[in-house]
């Protein structure tokens, strides 16, 4: 059987810590890197997080919405990002959030998660708000290619609350039934004992997360560093799949650029707090 994106990742994680790093090139990031506002310094930017972090970081996230700020310029940078860093061996996440319906969410799943795509990356994220169904074609190509797709379930902004926290008739979070259904995505490799492709979305700053036991998926957490949570949030909101709680640190790494070996330092710091964890 193909190995799953789950199993892909607990093989990283195993030697490189349970961390993903975030590639976020905001505009006051670039200028105290000493860049320029421009595709030039993007570039410069991008090319110095490959060196940085694609052979040390079990996980790497460009945050796709910076470099579409530069337009087809940006989009021709994060093909070349994520191309070179797949190449050095690390998992790349693509932090597009995308959510549609039908054609769309189809056209949106094969730009991401195709082999032959241009932006083909090792996993991406989206929004179930349109309904969980609605993300039937990216669930498809990701178990067709071994492919991560993580769903936003339980959300580090405090503004997700109010929407995540809803209950249906039976009481359910509307947090917990995407948990729930992405469980039941996952439900054919969890019969074999493998981490399936399915992941989701859970904040490390949240007071309490849904029920993670039956994902049998990657549980990534953003939140961690400079947003106030640390190593024990992760272990206590992911209580019982720890091995599968990914830590997301972006800014907390990037603010010692640009340095390749400062980068580099603080990326091995941050994997130390989120050792592997035995299943």
């Amino acid at each position: 059987m193909t190995t799953t994106f789950g199993e892909r990742l607990l093989e990283l994680t195993a030697t490189r810590g349970r961390l993903c790093v975030g590639i976020d090139p905001h505009p006051s990031l670039l200028k105290a890197w000493g860049l320029a506002l421009t595709a030039d310094g993007l570039r410069s930017f991008s090319q110095i997080c490959v060196e940085a972090f694609s052979d040390i970081a079990a996980l790497v996230k460009p945050q796709v919405a910076f470099y579409e700020a530069f337009g087809a310029a940006g989009y021709q940078i994060l093909e070349e990002t994520q191309a070179a860093l797949r190449e050095r061996g690390t998992l790349v996440l693509a932090d597009a959030k995308r959510g549609d319906i039908g054609s769309t969410m189809a056209a949106y799943a094969m730009a991401w998660l195709d082999p032959d795509s241009p932006l083909a990356a090792d996993a991406v994220t989206v929004s179930p708000y349109l309904g969980f169904g609605s993300l039937q074609a990216a669930f498809e190509l990701g178990n067709r290619y071994a492919k991560g797709v993580y769903v936003l379930a339980a959300t580090s902004n405090p503004e997700g609350v109010e929407v995540q926290s809803n209950t249906n008739a039976s009481g359910v979070s509307l947090a917990q039934q995407i948990v729930d259904q992405a469980a039941r995505v996952n439900a054919t490799h969890a019969q074999h004992g493998r981490a399936g492709n399915i992941g989701v979305v859970v904040g490390a700053t949240l007071e309490s997360a849904p029920d993670l036991s039956q994902l049998n998926g990657s549980v990534l957490m953003p939140g961690v560093g400079a947003q106030g949570a640390g190593p024990e949030d992760v272990l206590r909101l992911a209580d019982g799949v720890q091995h599968l709680a990914i830590a997301n640190i972006s800014r907390g790494i990037l603010k010692a650029g640009p340095e390749i070996s400062q980068l580099r330092k603080a990326t091995l710091a941050a994997a130390q707090q989120f050792p592997p964890v035995v299943a």
